[in-house]
């Protein structure tokens, strides 16, 4: 999202990327792909073919382009690989920056510091080397033999990344912590926490644009309420709460609830073939299986930002993990629906929420749910009359937003923009007209 904004604040960026077919279960987006600036060179690399490395019991991403990624990247450092705009010669580049979740592949800023002298900065966007498992007791996706060796990698290459870095982002103030007292070399001013941005051009390019979305019809008499995106084992806590608080509800006034739907869309990231569905078992323990579906497969971005928009409810599930800051916060807002977010108590997520006025807001302690229970049933009942209620009054053509749209632009990918580009300008050791 800040690949429009980095002109506006003096950088050019070089793009390296796997290509489509080398990841597993990824939804190809053509349109989506269209979105990017015309005048950012994208240079697509390749990878180990899944099919080989799961014989050997290896299907992570990060480890199957590692290889392809570093003779790219060499190639661009030193000036082999030119974009067709560059002339002769090829401008020299003054950072690296890694934003990923394929974290192995940030020791490549490592290697490139010592080989190249540019410097690197690195985005966690979730933590890597993290004993959330082990502190929970909860089981690991993929496994514990698999987690194992993760973590085992992790905890070899995050202290190389974290030794010469420049700059480091992070999306929650909590992984500032413990990357700090992991590594007391870094000093304060190195950390910089970033929230994701609002990708406010997208909702304005959603208007111009003939996109259906097929997870729902907006037009059958039914309440619709989605929730997109992954979902994992250490959100069962306030799934739990949710489906616990409207089989309650659904007793109390079963006519009331008779025409809602829950829809949980793009809940796996793993292929079609090995998807499992995690939210549909929850909810039949629960009771609610009945009107809880869940799509596990992802679907293209712009589908699913016209679904938010005809959504009658947005749903925000939080982990269990007080770190835990979701990115889709600021879609749902930009879609601007009645919204339930569901969060614990130490979420930064939470924070924001209350700041922008945005939607229901119920937080938890995994320790002590019961304080949770009885402001999950009082958040449905509002939620439900403001569905209601806008579902009358959409007709008369008020704006029935209660979000502090002022408060709300901090938020913004473009704002978001600025301020990473003063960290890559403290990075470089200060602005100058343009950098890349």
């Amino acid at each position: 999202m800040s690949l429009p904004y980095l002109k506006e604040f003096g950088w050019a960026a070089t793009v390296l990327a796997v290509e489509p077919a080398g990841i597993e279960g990824a939804t190809m987006d053509p349109l989506l792909e269209s979105t990017l600036p015309r005048d950012v060179p994208i240079y697509r690399f390749g990878s180990v073919r899944s099919a080989v490395t799961r014989m050997l019991g290896l299907g992570n991403l990060a480890m199957r382009s590692l290889p392809y990624l570093w003779r790219a990247g060499n190639r661009l450092l030193s000036g082999q690989l030119r974009a067709p705009s560059w002339k002769l010669q090829a401008p020299p580049f003054d950072l690296v920056y890694f934003s990923t979740t394929q974290f192995p592949v940030m020791i490549l800023g490592f290697v490139w510091k010592k080989k190249f002298n540019v410097p690197y900065v690195v985005d966690f966007q979730d933590p890597w080397l993290d004993d959330y498992y082990e502190r929970t007791a909860t089981e690991p996706p993929g496994g514990k033999l698999r987690y194992r060796a993760s973590r085992f990698l992790a905890s070899r290459l995050e202290p190389r990344v974290m030794r010469d870095v420049a700059e480091i982002i992070s999306v929650s103030p909590s992984y500032v912590d413990t990357l700090h007292d992991r590594y007391p070399h870094l000093r304060t001013d190195q950390f910089t926490v970033l929230p994701f941005g609002a990708p406010e051009k997208d909702f304005e390019m959603l208007q111009s644009l003939d996109v259906q979305q097929h997870v729902f019809d907006p037009a059958d008499g039914k309440q619709h309420w989605i929730y997109a995106g992954a979902v994992g084992k250490i959100m069962e806590t306030a799934l739990q709460l949710l489906f616990g608080a409207i089989q309650e509800r659904r007793i109390r006034e079963p006519n009331a609830w008779r025409d809602v739907r829950l829809h949980f869309i793009g809940t796996s990231y793993a292929p079609g073939g090995r998807a499992k569905k995690t939210v549909e078992p929850i909810a039949a323990a629960c009771g609610v299986a009945d009107i809880v579906q869940e799509q596990t497969s992802r679907r293209p971005y712009f589908e699913m930002l016209r679904a938010l928009t005809e959504a009658d409810a947005l749903l925000v599930i939080g982990s269990d993990s007080p770190s835990y800051s979701a990115s889709k916060l600021y879609p749902y807002i930009l879609a601007k629906r009645p919204m339930l977010s569901i969060l614990h108590r130490d979420s930064p997520a939470v924070d924001i929420l209350r700041r922008c006025r945005a939607g229901e807001i119920v937080t938890f302690d995994p320790a002590r749910l019961d304080e949770s229970r009885s402001a999950m049933s009082e958040a449905l009942k509002m939620l439900k009359e403001k569905v209601e209620s806008r579902k009358a009054k959409v007709i008369e053509g008020e704006d029935q937003t209660d979000v502090d749209w002022d408060e709300f632009q901090q938020y913004t990918a473009r704002e978001m923009t600025r301020r990473q580009c003063e960290v890559f300008d403290r990075a470089v050791g200060g602005k100058v007209e343009s950098r890349k």
